[in-house]
């Protein structure tokens, strides 16, 4: 059959679209910019035909008003990941975190750990082989678009068409809508004088040729800023952000050393602005693979030189780093900092280097600054990097190396690159800890 022909057979309205859901139903949203905004409002609007709808995925950044409270009857949240829209639906009760490393949702959705009744996803407009794309999200989003029983689509002419593992065929799709807006942006953050310290002492731990997982946020983008003048860099990283975009312009990203993939920025999903949206479309110098693939400890290990540069919210003296939760409140998620940590670790030329980049202290509602290196992690936090895993932290004090040291001299380390307003009492501390 004509794909043309297929592709009026299943054009729709949104409203008609999510009548496919039903009660019980698992629904996954496709991640992070590739959610189909339209999609979950008319949802969300349908609601009163909906008991215990299942709703899962990892970022969010859509209005979440299936997570607000009046909606609990209706839906159920079972995230991977915490959002801004999901924080507080986790942490009062009526929502459910399901804690997985990003590597691993693939395959707990291949081997039906993870049931999908229906995808929601937003794709570009067919290729002339009746061909869409996922766009901005591989990750896990192709294999639930493999086991999904229903797909619904919003077919965005302005989400661009990527290179990699993001084709979904028309006959595939069993709803589809029209819809045209700018995808969502990620605001460039203020680079700040600690951020820029911070920066400068990462960047003097990558070496010309390295490949680098780099996140979103001041503390990442302040490390690209610092490595402009590096030479055939490249990009394996769980996320293509802005700041790749500006490094790679610059000459400094060739991919030309990488262990695998050379020449390509490699991601598993896409976020960041217009300029970097652009830039993606149909640009074979860009490869988007799932999560499994991207963010397998194994695969990562066969990049060259490999740096991860990772953030978090506290580190004890131990070097336990606590990264998505607030004493008991799920903050975020683990992402794909651990995949990244081990997967350094285990890199095949032995020249891998794993960082976690925080400034030395975070301010409080109530105006109180506290420390991020502390001799114990809050009660009820949960450890994300372990303290075997842990390699490199770094503050806007200095770096200080984890593997091979005591206790004792972590401990002393970290204390070396905590604010001075907080190292006589973390001195204390330390000697009350280790009975000095």
């Amino acid at each position: 059959m004509n794909f043309r022909k297929m592709y009026k057979e299943r054009l729709t309205t949104a409203e008609e679209a999510v009548k496919l859901i039903k009660s019980g139903d698992n629904v996954i949203f496709a991640n992070a910019v590739a959610e189909p905004s339209v999609l979950v409002d008319a949802m969300v609007a349908n609601k009163k035909n909906y008991k215990d709808v299942t709703i899962s995925h990892c970022v969010s950044i859509g209005k979440g008003e299936y997570a607000l409270p009046e909606n609990k009857e209706h839906f159920n949240l079972r995230c991977w990941f915490a959002g801004v829209s999901t924080r507080e639906a986790i942490n009062q009760g009526y929502g459910d975190f399901v804690p997985m490393f990003l590597h691993q949702i693939p395959l707990n959705i291949r081997k039906g750990i993870i049931d999908v009744d229906v995808l929601m996803v937003m794709v570009s407009p067919p290729d002339e082989n009746g061909y869409c794309s996922t766009g901005v999200s591989s990750d896990y989003t192709m294999e639930a678009a493999r086991q999904a029983k229903v797909i619904l689509v919003e077919v965005n002419d302005q989400m661009p068409y990527v290179c990699g593992d993001t084709l979904i065929h028309i006959s595939e799709i069993d709803k589809l809508i029209e819809t045209s807006y700018q995808l969502p942006e990620i605001k460039c953050p203020v680079i700040g004088a600690v951020e820029a310290t911070i920066g400068k002492h990462c960047a003097s731990l990558i070496e010309d040729g390295s490949t680098l997982q780099i996140g979103i946020g001041a503390v990442p983008d302040a490390v690209v800023a610092q490595l402009k003048d590096k030479k055939n860099l490249g990009i394996h990283s769980e996320m293509i952000s802005s700041g790749i975009l500006d490094l790679y312009k610059t000459g400094a990203i060739d991919g030309s050393e990488k262990g695998i993939d050379k020449g390509k920025l490699v991601g598993s999903f896409i976020m960041g602005n217009k300029n970097l949206y652009d830039f993606v479309n149909h640009n074979p110098d860009v490869l988007l693979k799932p999560a499994d693939y991207v963010n397998h400890p194994m695969v990562i290990a066969q990049n060259t030189k490999m740096v991860s540069i990772n953030a978090c919210l506290q580190v004890d003296f131990l070097g336990q780093v606590v990264s998505d939760t607030i004493g008991t409140n799920q903050f975020s998620g683990v992402g794909g900092q651990v995949d990244f940590v081990r997967g350094v670790a285990m890199s095949l030329d032995g020249l891998g280097k794993a960082i976690i980049a925080i400034a030395s202290t975070t301010t409080l509602k109530n105006g109180k600054m506290i420390s991020k290196i502390v001799p114990y992690i809050d009660h009820g936090a949960a450890v994300t990097t372990s303290r075997h895993d842990v390699d490199y932290i770094v503050t806007e004090y200095g770096i200080a190396e984890m593997k091979g040291k005591s206790l004792k001299e972590r401990a002393r380390a970290l204390i070396n690159i905590a604010h001075p307003n907080f190292r006589n009492e973390l001195t204390k501390e330390y000697e009350k800890r280790f009975n000095i």
